[in-house]
């Protein structure tokens, strides 16, 4: 596994942070995190960014890119918070702390209508389903969520999860079934906040759901999206032409990355500035 995580790493190192943002370590209630805040801060509404990795990989330091981005595009201060990781802590470990991570926002008196959600992958996924556990417990919600490539559908019944295998570079269907069953131990598939495809999702804020054409969660993607609306709740789909999974970590050296980070920012500040009226 370390193995695993470490090339993973590397990959991650390929969006490097942005001048002008620096990072430090922070309790967040329990739940290490990262603080990002950028030379100038323009506002006091705050990002949580949700890291992806399939549950299993990824730490904030390795996120340093597009959290840097966010920071820096935004003018705000952006938190990552730093999950437990499965195998070695399986579902719902990660949906836990990012939800506590979230409580602690809160109780630092930062309201909720000036935070917002974003995350890719199963980041993607949990930006929507930690906004239902937050629901569960009673929580105020985020003013707006952008879930980028989100990994809405652990059971993998979209067409694209056959129709575009091989064109998602980043992606396979027998590796995300495996990796599933790693995150989810004894747990259905189907489980609304593994799979928030299958969630209550009433009263949710506007939610941002960007998806590459070529990705294998394409279909699981849009699935998502149609159950956001048919719960009226606001949502915006983007399908980004010929993209692959998560492009926007190559947004330094791929014009759709940056154009596709730009529209996930537009999108977080209108739901912000909304949440104060």
């Amino acid at each position: 596994m370390s193995d695993i995580r470490d090339s993973y790493a590397k990959m991650l190192a390929q969006n490097p942070a942005p001048a002008g943002v620096k990072f430090e370590a922070v309790d967040m209630g329990g739940v290490p995190g990262t603080l990002v805040t950028p030379n100038e801060v323009k506002t006091d509404a705050v990002v949580m960014y949700i890291h992806g990795g399939a549950y299993i990989v990824g730490r904030p330091d390795g996120y340093h890119g597009i959290g840097g981005n966010y920071a820096k595009m935004l003018g705000a201060r952006v938190y990552m918070p730093d999950y437990r990781l499965a195998p070695e802590h399986k579902f719902p470990a990660s949906i836990d702390d990012t939800l506590r991570a979230y409580e602690w926002l809160l109780e630092q008196k930062i309201p909720a209508n000036k935070i917002a959600f974003s995350g890719e992958s199963a980041g993607g996924a949990m930006v929507v389903s930690v906004m239902v556990a937050a629901k569960s417990k009673g929580l105020p919600l985020p003013a707006v969520g952008s879930s980028i490539s989100p990994w809405a559908n652990l059971e993998h019944t979209g067409a694209s999860m056959s129709n575009r295998e091989g064109l998602d570079p980043l992606n396979s269907k027998p590796v995300l079934d495996i990796l599933a069953r790693a995150f989810l131990g004894d747990t259905l598939a189907n489980h609304p906040l593994a799979s928030p495809v299958f969630a209550d999702v009433t009263g949710l804020p506007p939610i941002l759901v960007q998806i590459g054409e070529n990705e294998l969660m394409l279909s699981d993607a849009m699935r998502l999206a149609t159950h956001l609306a048919d719960n009226r709740v606001r949502v915006n789909l983007e399908v980004w032409p010929a993209m692959f999974h998560a492009w926007h970590f190559y947004a330094t050296m791929l014009p759709e990355g940056q154009q596709a980070m730009e529209s996930s920012v537009r999108f977080i500040e209108v739901g912000l500035a909304d949440a104060k009226r």
